[in-house]
């Protein structure tokens, strides 16, 4: 079958399971050769082909509502409604979106890039759609690592006390990013092995009508003796207990099984949970044999080995910086743990648990839980450093202003993928930690310009006693400098020139450092003397350089891979605000006020005008106009 020519999912009610089988298989050739060249999240795209082709079948798209929970998995759902030319561009700039994207289709009803959130945003389109006297179908499709998040479970409960129509597909591949935690997830792993409880209890009822003269008392006992076996048959009931019809385990990529329990499960009246087992990376050697789930997001591959393609003896990664100079702080300081909400494999910790594995902690899913936990660790005398993505730190916003600063505890906080993160997009992209961590009291924020003063970073964070303090470090590799042999501590609110100047400044940090030398040196050469302050720390600004720069009335361009609504550049203009300096010399640069779509980081900065070249222009203007007014 020609997948370029599909437009929608109707074609699939015609098609025999045969044909089905043979489209799956055309499918999964499809992802595998255009991830090779794209990249993208192939493990968990090629475990649902047969779950999406028969949920279109038995369903009704867009009549019936989809909501995939993260998203990542909705690669075959795209394809069968109308995107597989696409797939060139997956992830690309201004191309296919690796999540759901209301604007690509009809098709596509939430979007969503953080887990757990399907279940609750399911019940809130049930509710609209009984008060608007409708009937159609709502289901989500969450997986057993987004289940175990703290909102999903909040969701199960209000939909199954309200026993709404809401079918909820549990994918259960027993991994998320990284290997599932929690009580929970080995609940499921007793239900996997429990059998098919509903097929048990229609036998049961069946049995019971068979029996002559008697069969009239024990239908009465019926019910109760079908409550009662389920106890047996399902470790539990987890989920019947909170109000839902459970049917499974249903195999994942056994059409008929699929169709027999999601036909089951589209009749029954109230909530129902259909828990399908399915193989994450099926049809692709290299990714079914991953247990560690390298195949969960991936960039080009070779095909036919496997192997990752990347450039020949690139720097380490930003994470594999941090988590090393944490595991050679880790050594000198028995007090250090880590603490990650399902990122060990992201943030690099795997090194870190090997050497002590009894002080990392892999919370799950649950980053208002581990905020918390790190603040617990913290009241005790322990240094925990809290390994998170920027983009998921916000989900645990309110523990860190109530749990941790307001109790001024010793939590660092290791922000990773801070900045823009590229493919991912707008769902992903770490640039609001700036400015809902500045508003809060007691907060350090820090950022190191290359791996030798990220170590001096690490070192400085764990060893401060004054309450919490945030090293933010950027996604991808580092600069590949030398590092020192030992630590050593910087003075906390310090800054660096980093080249001097006289006739303007730039503020900048990170990533944003190299640009702003680049446009130094080039300015230089046309006659304007340009200062670069690296201003590693962005909270507390170095004060006393600050005075110096504002007495001297020299212009002042801050530049940061951030919102600028609350910001660094913000809290330039506040000092120079507060101190009764004129904020006419200070000009801003930084991410407008707009979500930023997936593209390379190199086309986001070019579309949103961060540049070497509008740092020149900004300065040209501002010179000429300092010199003019004095």
């Amino acid at each position: 079958m020609d997948l370029y020519k599909i437009k929608n999912p109707a074609f699939l009610k015609d098609m025999s399971t045969i044909q089905l089988e043979e489209l799956a298989k055309e499918i999964r050739k499809f992802l595998i050769e255009n991830l090779s060249t794209t990249g993208g999240h192939l493990g968990a795209n090629l475990g649902v082909v047969e779950l999406t082709l028969a949920l279109h079948k038995v369903f009704k798209s867009p009549d019936d509502r989809f909501l995939f929970d993260v998203g990542h998995q909705s690669y075959i759902h795209k394809i069968l409604t109308g995107r597989a030319e696409k797939f060139d561009t997956l992830r690309q700039y201004q191309g296919l979106c690796g999540f759901p994207k209301c604007n690509e289709s009809e098709h596509d009803i939430w979007e969503t890039g953080h887990s757990s959130t399907s279940l609750s945003a399911a019940m809130g389109m049930a509710i609209a759609r009984d008060l608007n006297h409708q009937n159609h179908s709502i289901v989500p499709i969450i997986g057993d690592g987004a289940l175990t998040g703290g909102m999903a479970l909040e969701a199960l409960n209000h939909i199954g006390h309200e026993k709404k129509n809401v079918t909820v597909i549990l994918n259960d591949n027993e991994m998320s990013i990284a290997k599932n935690v929690g009580a929970l997830h080995g609940a499921l792993g007793r239900m996997r092995s429990a059998g098919k409880y509903n097929r048990v209890k229609d036998d049961l009822e069946w049995l019971l009508k068979k029996i002559p003269a008697v069969g009239g008392k024990l239908a009465q006992a019926a019910e109760r003796l079908k409550d009662s076996m389920k106890y047996f048959i399902v470790p539990g009931m987890f989920f019947e207990e909170l109000g839902f019809t459970y049917y499974g385990p249903v195999d994942g990529h056994d059409f008929q099984d699929l169709f027999e329990n999601l036909n089951y499960a589209k009749k029954t009246d109230g909530p129902v949970i259909v828990h399908v087992m399915t193989q994450k990376g099926k049809g692709y050697h290299p990714a079914e044999s991953d247990k560690k789930d390298k195949w969960h997001g991936v960039g080009p591959y070779k095909i036919e080995s496997g192997e990752k393609i990347k450039p020949v003896d690139a720097p380490p990664a930003w994470s594999e910086v941090i988590s090393e100079a944490l595991r050679k702080e880790a050594r000198k300081d028995k007090r250090i743990v880590a603490v990650t909400p399902a990122m060990i494999l992201g943030s690099k910790l795997e090194k870190f648990g090997e050497e002590f594995p009894d002080r990392l902690f892999d919370v799950g899913i649950a980053e208002q839980h581990a905020t918390t936990v790190s603040a617990g660790l913290a009241t005790q005398g322990m240094k925990p450093f809290l390994a998170i993505y920027s983009t998921f730190l916000q989900r645990g916003y309110d523990q860190v202003i109530h749990d941790v600063a307001r109790q001024k505890l010793n939590v660092v906080f290791g922000i990773d993928r801070a900045g823009l993160v590229g493919a991912d997009g707008e769902t992903h992209q770490g640039v609001f930690d700036i400015a809902f961590l500045r508003a809060v009291p007691n907060m350090v924020i820090s950022m190191p310009k290359d791996e030798n003063e990220a170590q001096h970073l690490v070192h400085t964070a764990v060893t401060y006693n004054d309450g919490p303090f945030a090293v933010r470090y950027p996604r991808g590799n580092a600069k590949g400098v030398t590092t020192d042999d030992s630590s050593h501590p910087i003075p906390v609110g310090s800054w660096e020139v980093l080249r001097e100047g006289t006739d303007g400044v730039i503020l900048t940090f990170g990533t944003t450092i190299d640009m702003a030398i680049k446009a130094s040196e080039k300015l230089e050469k046309e006659g304007k003397s340009i200062r670069v302050v690296n201003a590693r720390f962005i909270k507390p600004n170095d004060g006393a350089m600050l005075h110096d720069i504002m007495k001297q009335q020299l212009p002042v361009l801050t530049v940061e891979e951030a919102v600028l609504q609350g910001g660094f550049g913000s809290s330039i203009l506040e000092f120079a605000e507060e101190n009764h300096y004129s904020a006419q010399w200070v000009r801003r640069m930084g991410i407008p006020d707009r979500f930023i779509e997936h593209g390379s980081v190199q086309e986001l900065w070019e579309e949103i005008g961060l540049t070497q070249e509008k740092i020149e222009e900004n300065l040209k203007e501002m010179i000429p106009n300092k010199q003019k007014r004095a």
